[in-house]
């Protein structure tokens, strides 16, 4: 029987014992762990001991006493890339460190926080379970405390495993899926497992404590406003808010009643964000009395928003054009694990290409790209794993995909909804329906009442937990024109002369015209072009542009350009991809390398990165 991910104990019994696991709360993620005067936090990124566990038999012999026979592992870090005898491999995996709790800490509240897990997890300290958690590429958090021993090392054991399913988001082994690719997923890029991101150990103090805060912002002429929520633990009656930045400061009291405050802050002369001025107001809030502060956590916010017209997007009332890519997380070696030198790699040179914008495709990436978009300046399109879905057959398989949306919604809302970088919600890319055939266009195609259903629930939800941003769906080629018309934006990715007109770059541009003219009219909305591009091999040239050479994905690239151009109503383009990336193998897939980056895999441009960079900064 297929058990649904909205439960919220789980059984497993193993040799003739029960064990409970405490399904991950979405609400425990809304602040990153921060070291201050009262907080604490441990990185235990590293290396760990790691063993893979084909047979399934690791829980049932008690692996989670501690692992024998096992080898080392970086975490964080994609498996797939470490080993030479499991690129492929994704069924369960075991993960162990060992770490002191610093004596300080006794007395305090102790949380184990894992950054991504890729794609189920479940976890153990000491042997004794603790929680687990579906879905990768967004943390998930777990109290305890009760499990730690003092004085002497812990032991944290994590069990990890990539299945590819149907009934899962992303989805995978589908009969008749549109990818025929090795491992089967349903989606174009590489089915990375692993611990992706930072483990972290964090304290908080027991008496009282912040659990969330919520930040949103607005102005009116020259006078900006922070409006804040605060949500406690404990026994909270009362603290204050600082907000500090450009040489001035302002406070306001927080009154607590049950355990949420809010308060709303007038800036006068604010300094308003954007990527020309991508300026950050300091918060600080403290819960406590004049005797004593309970706790205090700090985080940076830009004052700015965000609407659109029938025409254009509009960032502080104003038109502004998203010029950027899509990409991945994907890097040699560190396969889709976190690597820091590669992010501001990556910033440096969106920057010297005169980019503005990127989309987190086809996840949520590390909080670590969100912080650096804040301070750098970038528009952010923050997407949830949606991507493969689909709306036909095992009407029990798409209820599990709905619940797996929604709770990727709560997750990726309660975690990034604090960043002025992010501007809009995307809640799947390119679903697909059950005749979908690319050269069709969207003009005509009907969409399934089941599938309308399940995007007018993802988009309340959005609406529901953050009104002060764009939400949108990001449409394939042949997909429904209706889901599009469900969004606050038009976006679509579009091939037409690489996947349609293969070769006939005039041929494909004309059927674009068309389709653009005809979407603007339907729907009175902007649009957005978040993929477009041509697989390009590095290196490879010709004295008249063809496929898969450098000139050819410059002609293609300056061809879409060019069409946006002479259309007032297209507010962005964002070219399909950053840099090439690693897919699964199959027969469009050479060496299984997706090779459409204007980078290449370790970031050396192709022609078309100096083209954009000439087009786009004028150099």
């Amino acid at each position: 029987m297929k058990k649904m991910a909205i439960l919220f104990w789980v059984c497993c019994t193993t040799a003739g014992y029960a064990q409970e696991f405490t399904v991950a709360d979405p609400a425990m993620i809304g602040l990153f762990p921060q070291q201050n005067e009262i907080r604490n936090t441990l990185n235990l990124s590293g290396i760990w001991k790691f063993r893979k566990d084909s047979l399934e038999v690791g829980e049932q012999d008690k692996w989670q006493g501690g692992l024998q026979d096992f080898r080392p592992i970086a975490v964080p870090g994609s498996w797939n890339e470490q080993f030479t005898d499991s690129r492929d491999y994704l069924g369960l995996a075991w993960y162990e460190t060992e770490t002191f709790v610093p004596a300080a800490w006794r007395g305090q509240r102790i949380f184990l926080r894992v950054g991504s897990a890729n794609y189920a997890a479940k976890v153990w300290v000491n042997g004794q379970p603790v929680g687990r958690h579906e879905g990768g590429h967004l943390p998930f958090a777990f109290e305890i405390g009760s499990r730690v021993q003092w004085g002497a090392p812990n032991r944290i054991t994590i069990q990890v495993e990539n299945k590819l399913s149907p009934a899962r988001v992303p989805t995978g082994n589908v009969t008749g899926g549109f990818f025929s690719s090795y491992p089967k997923a349903n989606y174009d890029f590489f089915p990375y497992a692993g611990l992706h991101r930072d483990v972290w150990l964090y304290s908080l103090p027991a008496t009282a404590s912040i659990r969330d805060i919520t930040v949103k912002t607005g102005f009116n002429g020259a006078t900006g406003s922070i409006e804040l929520k605060v949500a406690a633990d404990g026994a909270v009656k009362g603290g204050k808010a600082v907000i500090s930045g450009n040489g001035r400061r302002f406070e306001s009291p927080l009154n607590f009643v049950n355990n949420t405050a809010t308060a709303t802050i007038a800036i006068p002369d604010v300094r308003l964000w954007s990527p020309e001025d991508p300026f950050l107001y300091q918060i600080d809030v403290t819960i406590g009395d004049a005797k004593a502060t309970l706790d205090h956590y700090a985080l940076e916010t830009g004052v700015r928003t965000v609407s659109v017209t029938d025409k254009e997007l509009l960032l502080n009332g104003k038109p502004i054009f998203l010029k950027g890519f899509g990409k991945h997380e994907d890097f040699p070696i560190f396969g889709r694990g976190v690597a820091n030198p590669v992010i501001v790699k990556d910033f440096s040179l969106m920057k010297w290409v005169g980019a503005n914008s990127f989309r987190t495709s086809h996840y949520p990436y590390d909080e670590t790209y969100m912080q650096m978009a804040d301070r750098e300046g970038f528009l952010i399109i923050d997407e949830i794993p949606a991507v493969g879905l689909y709306f036909h057959g095992d009407a029990s398989e798409l209820a599990q995909r709905q619940a797996m949306c929604r709770q990727y919604i709560n997750e990726l809302i309660n975690r990034d909804k604090n960043h002025p970088s992010v501007i809009m919600w995307n809640v799947a890319n390119e679903p697909m329906p059950a005749d979908l055939n690319i050269n069709g266009g969207s003009r005509g195609r009907e969409a399934s009442p089941e599938s309308m259903a399940a995007f007018r629930d993802l988009f309340a939800l959005v609406k529901e937990k953050d009104n002060t941003r764009l939400a949108t769906v990001v449409g394939v080629m042949g997909g429904p024109a209706e889901w599009l018309g469900l969004g606050d934006i038009i976006c679509i990715n579009r091939y037409y002369g690489w996947y349609t007109h293969t070769g006939d770059l005039a041929g494909g541009v004309k059927i674009l015209e068309m389709e653009l003219d005809g979407l603007h009219k339907q729907f009175n909305k902007p649009i957005i072009i978040t993929e477009f591009g041509a697989d390009t091999y590095p290196g490879m040239h010709a004295d008249e542009p063809e496929m898969y050479s450098e000139e050819f994905q410059t002609q293609f690239i300056k061809a879409y350009l060019d069409v946006a151009a002479a259309r007032d109503f297209v507010a962005g383009m964002h070219v399909w991809a950053f840099a090439d990336f690693k897919t699964g193998q199959g027969i469009i897939r050479f060496s299984g390398m997706n090779y459409k980056g204007v980078f290449t895999r370790d970031r050396r441009p192709k022609a078309a990165a100096h083209y954009l960079r000439s087009r786009w900064t004028g150099e």
